[in-house]
Order: structure tokens, then sequence, then C-alpha cells
């Protein structure tokens, strides 16, 4: 089944695992428990202890009798019945025998820390599926093995060995954090709460045995006091599943920033031993997902700082982005760096924003950057003024103050009108606050005024600019699924395998995909007649299952001009293939007109088995594997958006007219496209499409896939 043809799973669907056993835990037990300083079973006792955890503590040891006056059990066969959570700080050899018991004893989760699973070779795989079947069994929980356990800082309750202080959320809204790595997450957690940012769950899957990253995110989904969802992860294990997920999560209003680890060969080996994970291919993965709504970082700075202004901001900016400055060489600087993330800067003068122009001394010009230059320093309201009339200008989403901070004395002359304007015009739109001059003396009370009022402080505007652009690209992209529906091939072989060219065009030609006038042939005869009616000069092209290259074969000829050199021609087509394969038994030969030249695209499509379809469009031609100039896109895209993609490849210039060149049909191949992806969506038994090279001509006249290769499972 492809990703397009799942029904999304309702709201609750976190409720086939009883996550409130883990996350929101009433009792717990600590297997292997310690007094030993720096034993997990005391790191987790003591974490318990010091946020205050109000549930019944069971600790096992069976070489202790009390531990800090908390009295040992021998055994979890010792257990009460029910316990909610148990975390098990002991050897990986005590695991498998400890999951067996804890479900007997009716155990709710499990926290395993130790390593060696999945990811340490056949014995211990096998050892952790046998904890997933046995978890299977007991509807019990099992976050890992092989992860650093689970906070949860709405009712305080730390599960795992970091030294943890859990700040309540309190009334505010938080961020959930999903994280593949405990060790990210620990880090992300202390990023964030750096920065007085909420804090509702934090959880660390590991190697995922019996509960994934999908999991959570349902559960936090469904979480009132969850907000925006962070994630760091290095494989999805079930795709459909959490695309399904980021669907709810973006209907909801709810923000999933996703880091995913693995765009380089080296990163998904390593993920391979890291998580017992076998990364995918990351670009495929991208594509799938950011149609879903997620908001990709490239760095774990970024995705702090995308979440932070997701969670701290009234809106997801959206639009364009004015920028207050004070400094002619930060404008400069400004321009440069927005035009290379090209991140939009709305461009504006005296004649188009009159409020603006209103604002400023007359020596101050009206642009985007501003330079107000050092002019707030003796006229304060300049900030007010300025800022009232960004707040009100609509093209504008988003403002970055670029402000130099220097002193004590100059935040406290630029800071207080700033926030006067937040506060008397309650602008619906971000305002961000970037220092120009990272180690300046901010003070937390500066910024805690600033936060409390939802402007997120950065120490530099290049951060702030990079977390704006991929906001920008989220907020600005259509989500919408009204995309034309599903398109059945007809014809499609039973058996699957190779479909030779002149089937697969037989079967695309009538559903729309446009192919050079031709005919297959099976003798001379057919072949001659054939060429009187497309028009000579024409192509040959050998037709057979196995022989997906014939060019490799010597099985093309070109430029037949006549009926004699038809004659000469289809001899020599057959004669090729035969020098080049003996076994190789030709259909017969495909005839076809030859075309004007024009330019090279190629377009592909497949069905992942993980991820579903997914179609390919790029440049072709010599330099198609030089410089890989393509975009991955999703069958569902509206034409618009197919459109909007091409003009993003690197070489689209060409597309839109180069050097007195006319522009050229993108419509055209944009169709081309939808139509492939129709017909993926509505035959997941095909496997690969590939349309190459595919010409385009100048707008109005089309385009033409000139080859075509099809791959099909049998049916």
């Amino acid at each position: 089944m492809t990703v397009e043809t799942l029904t999304p799973p309702p709201a609750d669907a976190a409720a086939a695992l009883p996550l409130d056993r883990l996350l929101r835990p009433r009792s717990v037990v600590i297997v292997g428990a310690s007094d030993k300083p720096g034993a997990l079973g005391a790191s987790v006792l003591a974490n318990l202890l010091r946020n205050g955890f109000a549930g019944d503590i069971h600790l096992i040891n069976p070489k202790r009798a009390e531990i800090g006056g908390r009295r040992c059990l021998p055994s979890v066969e010792s257990l009460p019945q029910g316990v909610d959570a148990a975390v098990l700080a002991i050897p990986r050899v005590a695991v498998l025998d400890a999951v067996r018991a804890l479900a007997e004893r009716g155990v709710g989760a499990a926290v395993i820390f130790s390593a060696g699973f999945a990811e340490g070779g056949e014995e211990g795989l096998a050892e952790q599926r046998e904890i997933a079947r046995i978890a299977g069994r007991a509807n019990m929980v099992v976050e890992g093995p092989n992860c650093l356990g689970m906070t949860n800082f709405i009712d305080r309750v730390p599960l795992t060995f970091v030294e943890t202080d859990a700040r309540p959320l309190g009334n505010r809204k938080g961020i959930g954090i999903v994280s593949q790595s405990g060790a990210m997450a620990c880090v992300l957690s202390t990023t964030l709460a750096s920065r007085d940012l909420g804090l509702s769950f934090s959880v660390s899957t590991g190697n995922e045995a019996a509960s994934g990253v999908e999991d959570y995110v349902d559960y936090l989904i469904a979480d009132a006091s969850t907000r925006v969802i962070a994630m760091i992860v290095e494989q999805f294990r079930k795709p459909a599943r959490f695309l399904a997920a980021a669907r709810r999560a973006r209907e909801a209003g709810k923000t999933i920033v996703l880091l995913h680890p693995g765009k380089s060969s080296a990163a998904r080996e390593s993920a391979a031993t890291h998580t017992g994970a076998m990364a995918g291919d990351y670009q495929l993965m991208r594509a799938k997902v950011q149609r879903a709504g997620v908001i990709f970082a490239e760095t774990l700075e970024e995705l702090g700082d995308i979440a932070e202004i997701a969670l701290r901001c009234p809106a997801i900016p959206a639009g364009g982005v004015a920028v207050l400055g004070e400094s002619g060489a930060f404008k400069a600087l400004t321009l440069d760096l927005c035009e290379a993330l090209d991140l939009d800067l709305p461009p504006v003068d005296d004649a188009s924003a009159p409020a603006l122009r209103a604002a400023l001394p007359d020596f101050v010009s009206v642009s985007n950057p501003l330079d107000l230059t050092a002019q707030g320093l003796v006229d304060p309201d300049l900030y007010y003024r300025t800022l009232a009339a960004l707040f009100g200008d609509d093209r504008f989403g988003a403002i970055v103050a670029g402000i130099i901070q220097t002193d004590p004395v100059t935040v406290g002359i630029k800071l207080p009108p700033i926030l006067r304007a937040v506060d008397d015009l309650h602008p619906p739109k971000p305002l961000i606050f970037a220092g120009l001059d990272e180690g300046a003396p901010v003070s937390d009370s500066d910024l805690a005024q600033l936060r409390q009022r939802g402007i997120p402080y950065f120490p530099s505007t290049e951060r702030a600019f990079r977390a704006l652009k991929r906001l920008n690209d989220h907020a600005r992209r259509d989500f919408s699924e009204d995309a034309a529906a599903p398109l059945p091939a007809p014809g499609l072989p039973s058996e699957g395998g190779v479909v030779p060219e002149y089937r697969a065009k037989q079967i695309l030609a009538p559903l729309g995909i446009p192919f050079p006038k031709g005919a297959f042939c099976t003798g001379i005869d057919e072949a001659l007649a054939a060429a009187e009616a497309v028009g000579y000069p024409v192509a040959l092209k050998a037709q057979s299952a196995d022989l997906s290259h014939k060019s490799d074969a010597g099985g093309v000829i070109l430029n037949l001009r006549d009926a004699d050199e038809l004659r000469a021609g289809w001899d020599r087509l057959f004669a090729n293939v035969a020098a080049h394969d003996a076994s190789i038994r030709l259909d017969g030969a495909l005839l076809e007109a030859m075309g004007e030249r024009g330019v090279e695209l190629i377009i592909g499509a497949k069905s992942d088995p993980d991820w579903g379809p997914v179609i390919l469009a790029g440049f072709g031609g010599v330099t198609a594997e030089i410089l890989q100039d393509v975009r991955l896109l999703t069958p569902d895209l509206p034409l618009p958006q197919i459109v909007a993609e091409l003009h993003r490849l690197k070489q689209a210039v060409l597309l839109r007219g180069f050097r007195g060149a006319p522009a050229l049909d993108v419509e055209a191949v944009a169709r081309i496209i939808a139509t492939l992806g129709r017909v993926l969506l509505a035959e997941p038994s095909i496997r690969e499409i590939d349309l190459n090279p595919v010409i385009v001509y100048p707008e109005g006249r089309g385009a033409v896939a000139l080859d075509a290769l099809m791959l099909t499972a049998a049916r």
C-alpha cells in the first residue's frame, strides 16, 4: 500500500500503547537500584527525589535490604502487581529476563538503558526482537534499549540517569522533544531550557524495540501542553504512520521541526551502528516529510532557533522580512546574506511606504534593510515610530531588529521604546531581537522582558535569518491535497518485470504522456508503411524486455531519410543486437519520427517500499550525472507547485529563456509529471517509470518524451 492511500489514524492513535504509564507514571520501580555515586540506578533515584515524585518508588537489589532508608526487594517477582513504569539500570545480559518478569507482574512500561542489542550484532538483534515480542504480548511500552530515558516536565518526572531539574511548565505551552539519540535529546533540552522555553516532554527512543518516534509524536499531538515538537531522527521505521501523524499535527496547529542526520554516506553508515537503523534515501524522505508539513533544520543550532520562534511568536512568520538596522555596513552584509539564503526582503521607498517615511528623519532613507544610523540614541522614540510603521505594512510577515548593544547604557536607551511598541500595538506578526555584537552585556532582566512579550532574542542576526528562511518556506508551502484523482493504467502486465519501450508507450500515451509519432513493427514491410504515415526522417529502436540500454547494443539508428535507408537500417539494427548478445530475442522495432532539438530533461518515477511513490525531475544531457540538477516531488502536488519546483532547479534560468533564447513550456513538463503522479497513485504495482530524455520546446509548443521504460511487480 502506498503512503498516499492510507487512511490517517484518529487523533487518539497513541491509545494503542499505554504511553501514560511511561510518561505520566504513578508508580516506578528501579531494577538495579544503588546508592553508589555515579551508578545509573542511584542517579535515577536521586532524580525522582530531587523533583518531588509523589508516587510509589520500588527498589530492586538482591544484595541490599534497603537504600537510603527505603526497602529493597530481592527480585522483580517480589513486586506488587501493576506498577506503572520500570527503569532497568542493569547490564545487557540481565535485561531479557527482567523484561519477562516485568510483563508477568503487569508492569506497564520499561525504560532500558543498556546498549548492545540491534546495534551490536545478530545475538543482540535476536534479544531485541524477543523484547519486542514480550512487550507486544503484554501491551507493555518499552523505551529503548540503548536510550537515556525520558523526562516529563509537566509533572516533574525524570526517568533518566542524567541529572535533571525538571522545571515545571506551568500554564505555558511547551516544546516536546522526541529523539532517537539520547545525548542529543539532553543537549537540546539544555539549550531550550537556557532560553526560558517551556518543555513538556523529552523522550529518547534509542533502538525502538517496542515503541518509536511515531508513538510519541502521536502522544504529543494529543497533549494540550505541547505546541511545538522538536525531533532528532536518523531513520523513520514506520514512514506511513509518521506522515499521517505529521499531517494531523499540521491540522491541529502544531509545528514539527526535524533534524535528520544522514545526508552523507558516512552519516548513513554511522546511523546503522548507532541505533540499529539502516538509513534510507535522505532526499526522498525529505520530499515526503516536508510535503506532510514538517520543517527541516540543517543543524542542532537551527533546530533550537526554529523551535523557539515557532513557540514564542504569535504566528509562524510568513511573507517578507523587514530588517531594522543601525549601520550601513550591516545593511550591505544583510543584503548579501539574505540573497544567498533567498530570504525575501521586500523593497520599499518613499512612495510605497509613506508611514515609514513619516516616521524617519529626513536624512534616513526609506529602504529594507533600514539604516537608522545612531539617531536612536538621541531620539529613542525613533524605534517606536519605525516599528509602528513596519507593524502596519502587510508586505512584511516578520521584523528583525538588528540592534547594536555595546553596553548597559546603550541597551537602556534602545530597549524601552521597542518594548513599548509591542505593549501598545500588539503586533500580529513576529518581532525578533537580534544583537549585532555577541557578548555585549545584555542582562537577564532585559532578556526576560523580551521573552515575556513573545520576542525571541538571538545573539546574531545570521541565526535569525536562517531560522526565518526555514519558517517562511514552510508558511508559503501549499499543503492542499486537491490534486487530480488517481489515474488507472489499463494494460499493465500481470506477470511483472521490465516493460519494453513500445509497451510502456502504448500504456502511457492514452493517459496523456506525449511521445513522438510512431508505430511498433515486427517486419520491414510494417516499418515502411509506418514511415510513410509518420514521415521521414525516422528513428528505429530495438525492442525487448531484455534490452534496457539499447544504445549500448547498437539498438538505436537515427535519421533514416528514405525507404532504402530504412531497409538497410532495419538489417543493421538486428545485426548489431545479435553481435552484442546473441541470446537477446527482439520483439521487433519501434519506428518514430525524428523530432526537432530542444532542451533535454529527465523525468523518473518510482514507488519506494517504505515511503511510497515519488517523482524525480531535472536537467538531462551530458551534465546530468555531474550536476545532479534534480528535484524530488511527491505525486500529489498540484500543477502550480510542480511548476514552482521546476523553477527551483539550479539551471532553471534555461527554462525562463537565457541569452535571447525563448522561455520554455514548463507547464507542459509539469503536466507530464502530474500525470505520472496520478498513475503511480492508482497503480502500486508500478515500481519505476523512466522518461529519458524529455525534450521541452518553447512556450506553447509542449514537450515530448523520447524514451520510456517501466518496471512492474507481479499482480
